[in-house]
C-alpha cells in the first residue's frame, strides 16, 4: 500500500465537505418545497402536499 500523500488527503477532505454541503442543500430544498406547497393557497398544490404527507404517515391536522 502506498502512504497517503497530502494531496490525496486534501482531495478526500474536499470530497467529504462537498458531499456534506450537497446533502444539506438538497434536504433544505426538499423542506422548502414541501412546506411551501403545504401553505400555498392554490388548491391543487396544497392537496398534492396534503396527500403526500398522509402517504408518508405524517399527521397534518
Amino acid at each position: 500500500m502506498k502512504p497517503e500523500t497530502s494531496a490525496t488527503a486534501i482531495v478526500r477532505q474536499t470530497n467529504v465537505a462537498s458531499r456534506a454541503i450537497q446533502i444539506t442543500l438538497a434536504a433544505l430544498l426538499g423542506i422548502i418545497v414541501i412546506a411551501g406547497a403545504g401553505f400555498v393557497q392554490i388548491s391543487v398544490a396544497h392537496n398534492a402536499a396534503h396527500d403526500y404527507r398522509h402517504a408518508m404517515g405524517f399527521p397534518c391536522h
